[in-house]
């Protein structure tokens, strides 16, 4: 069962009809959102899915922004630190995978790259953080890791973390998008900025046997894979 019909749902569409799990890809996304009634209605649902599917296996995404000093008391942080504890003390067997940035077809502007390419291509000028990072992974790379933890049953009744082990500095996915684009942004450098601090050892023996290589390229490549530039 897929709960949601965005990217990361769609990503999932192969548990549609498996009965022994619930993917709820159906949760607030938008970093910056500070609706109660958007962060209630993800909460209604989620109690109501569970109340509904109390054997099955209940998979939510949560965020790595968590472990983002820059951005902690957020209320989209603290809504989902909520959320995380809703299910672990409510629901058993579950696991909770924190995402960082996936990188996939969306329309969804609010995503970091989309943002940065958007304004880039349209010249609008935008401010950036100088000091901050960001940690991207390819949509399909994160569904090989996730499908194969959900299949061998790992990490039961635990929270894992699905990222990059590395974070870019903003400045660099910037550049990177100027250079795909072969157009430069107009954008004014703030002094702000963090990023999150996200420990993928756990998953890293996956990693490896999928040979996914987050070498010096793995940015440019999403680009070239998901944001053709002709």
């Amino acid at each position: 069962m897929v709960i949601g019909n965005g990217m990361i749902a769609k990503e999932f569409k192969s548990y549609q009809y498996d009965d022994s799990v619930v993917i709820f890809a159906s949760g607030v996304s938008d970093s910056t959102n500070t609706d109660d009634k958007e962060f209630e209605r993800e909460k209604k649902l989620i109690v109501e899915t569970q109340n509904a599917n109390k054997e099955k296996l209940f998979v939510y995404f949560s965020t790595c922004s968590i472990s983002d000093p820059s951005i902690q008391g957020s209320a989209y942080v603290n809504h989902k630190i909520k959320m995380e504890g809703l299910i672990m003390n409510n629901h058993s067997p579950f696991i909770i995978f924190r995402l960082s940035n996936p990188i996939g077809k969306t329309n969804n502007t609010n995503t970091v790259v989309n943002y940065f390419i958007k304004n880039i291509i349209e010249k609008h000028e935008f401010s950036v953080w100088k000091n901050a990072t960001r940690n991207l992974i390819d949509i399909d790379d994160l569904y090989l890791i996730c499908n194969e933890i959900l299949q061998q049953r790992l990490f039961k009744n635990s929270i894992v973390n699905i990222a990059n082990p590395e974070n870019y500095p903003v400045r660099f996915i910037i550049n990177n998008i100027e250079k795909h684009f072969s157009v430069n942004g107009s954008y004014t450098l703030i002094d702000k900025g963090g990023g999150p601090l996200i420990n993928t050892s756990a998953i890293e023996p996956l990693y490896r046997k999928f040979n996914i290589n987050f070498d010096e390229h793995y940015l440019s490549h999403l680009l070239k894979k998901y944001f053709p530039n002709n």
